[in-house]
């Protein structure tokens, strides 16, 4: 991928974050990349594409970024706060995909797939780390909950009190 199409992902992410998928165009994107909105186009033909494209390497990134954690020796569940934690410190945003899972009535079939496959993947990694498929669902739910509360209640600390119960 070239630094422009990664740079149109990134850009597409974070408004996608801020505003949902209802809250960003291409000409937005355009902008903020500082290219037309012809050029987001040639790259990412429609705006599902790009959305799904944006959600594919969110889930992909956060999955590696939880492996990283697992690799240093964190707990599981510790691993999976921590990555969420450290998602919302960054910038104060939500979980591009639980923002996205908020709407997924409003989503093209290609986004919600992959909004889908976050949530289908965390599960399963929860599981194949040791936990029961309930106890996985149970850390997902708690997670994106305390990250939503925390983001429209604009106040970070209600995620470490959201999610105390995991620790």
């Amino acid at each position: 991928m070239n630094d422009t199409a990664s740079a149109i992902l990134d850009a597409a992410e974070e408004r996608i974050r801020s505003a949902g998928y209802s809250g960003f165009s291409f000409r937005d994107v355009a902008a903020d990349v500082g290219v037309k909105a012809s050029s987001v186009h040639y790259h990412f033909p429609a705006k599902e594409k790009l959305a799904a494209a944006v959600a594919r390497r969110y889930t992909d990134r956060f999955l590696e970024a939880v492996e990283n954690e697992l690799a240093q020796g964190t707990d599981v569940v510790q691993a999976w706060r921590q990555v969420f934690r450290a998602a919302l410190h960054r910038d104060g945003r939500m979980c591009l995909c639980g923002a996205l899972a908020v709407t997924s009535y409003d989503l093209a079939d290609e986004v919600r797939e992959e909004v889908k496959r976050f949530f289908v993947l965390g599960i399963e990694k929860l599981m194949k780390d040791g936990l029961t498929k309930d106890a996985a669902v149970q850390v997902l739910a708690t997670l994106e909950g305390a990250m939503l509360a925390a983001n429209i209640l604009d106040d970070q600390s209600i995620f470490e009190s959201g999610s105390a119960a995991l620790a």
